[in-house]
């Protein structure tokens, strides 16, 4: 196992120049997004060729989805793993467009929506897990465009800091708050309750171990083995609110899908069957991720050895449900 199988994910440094990205955003301007691709590919091919260990991570992915799903019809190898790399270059561009609102989002296709925007309606709060699928951009850009949907994103931002300022130049007046944090304490967990109970929703990623000590469960993952927080479902169960996945995934046409699923109406965790109620909420999420990466199992940015990520033990003492949004 190489020493990159031993570092946390967000421990990894940040491989983002903000000039390359200002060039090629300003390539699309002017000329579209064909010659964007042309400048962009080349360097996703440099990087995919010096970066044996995401090449290494990207490779075990995909060879795990396509022993789990049959996702590609045979076994993947350097040229599935090179797309998979040219998959988020492809988004780099979609995050960008989303952030700015230039994306057309009348071609943005919902699925699951009309549960939560019924409970929006009545004024009440939800709390959404989501992955490193997709754009997650894309979805809190159709949240801008829906006032029924206010949206707190909790976030971790310190790998991704560059990357995040080009995003609130491009919309500084965005009305989703981002609150960075690195674990939940008893404020955080009160002002995100206030936001709930003003019929308010909170998001959070549930595929990354915590960047501080919090509890991790064991689950299986494409036919293996590997860590998921519980911070998500611990949150949920404070905030008395029903608890969501969703994602965004582009589709075979180009065209994005974003996918609402119901995980629980409410999460409960009984004091003497904690353990077991927490595995049941995570292995729910684990499922409905599996279920949107089948459909599209180039768009899971999770560079780094997730199998053989280091975990946290839990502390002493009450849980606070750490959070690693990027």
């Amino acid at each position: 196992m190489s020493k990159q199988a031993h570092r946390h994910w967000s421990s990894i440094g940040e491989h983002t120049s903000v000039a390359g990205i200002w060039l090629l955003w300003a390539v699309y301007r002017v000329f579209g997004r064909t010659p964007f691709r042309l400048c962009l590919y080349p360097v996703v091919t440099w990087y995919w060729a010096t970066r044996a260990d995401a090449r290494r991570a990207s490779l075990q992915y995909l060879q795990r989805i396509e022993a789990a799903h049959g996702a590609f019809g045979g076994p993947p190898g350097w040229r599935q793993s090179l797309l998979h790399f040219l998959a988020f270059a492809e988004t780099l561009l979609d995050k960008l467009l989303a952030a700015s609102g230039r994306y057309g989002f009348g071609r943005v296709r919902v699925e699951g929506r009309e549960d939560i925007a019924l409970r929006l309606a009545r004024g009440e709060g939800a709390l959404i897990v989501t992955a490193h699928v997709g754009c997650l951009e894309m979805c809190q850009a159709l949240a801008e465009q829906d006032v029924a949907l206010p949206l707190t994103v909790l976030v971790h931002t310190r790998h991704a800091e560059r990357f995040n300022a080009v995003l609130r130049r491009l919309n500084p007046k965005q009305r989703i708050e981002l609150l960075q944090v690195t674990e939940v304490d008893a404020a955080t967990a009160a002002r995100l309750a206030a936001r709930v109970e003003a019929g308010g929703v909170v998001a959070i990623v549930g595929d990354r171990v915590p960047v501080r000590q919090s509890k991790t469960l064991s689950l299986p993952f494409l036919g293996h083995a590997a860590p998921f927080p519980v911070g998500a479902y611990v949150l949920a169960a404070l905030l008395k609110c029903p608890l969501y996945f969703m994602g965004c995934i582009r589709e075979a046409d180009g065209r994005h899908v974003q996918v609402f699923e119901l995980l629980a109406e409410r999460v409960v965790l009984p004091r003497t069957t904690r353990e077991a109620a927490l595995r049941e909420h995570a292995a729910r999420y684990v499922a409905a991720l599996e279920r949107l990466l089948v459909r599209a199992p180039c768009e899971w940015f999770n560079f780094f050895a997730f199998w053989d990520q280091p975990t946290h033990s839990l502390p002493a003492g009450p849980e606070h449900p750490a959070t690693n949004l990027s």
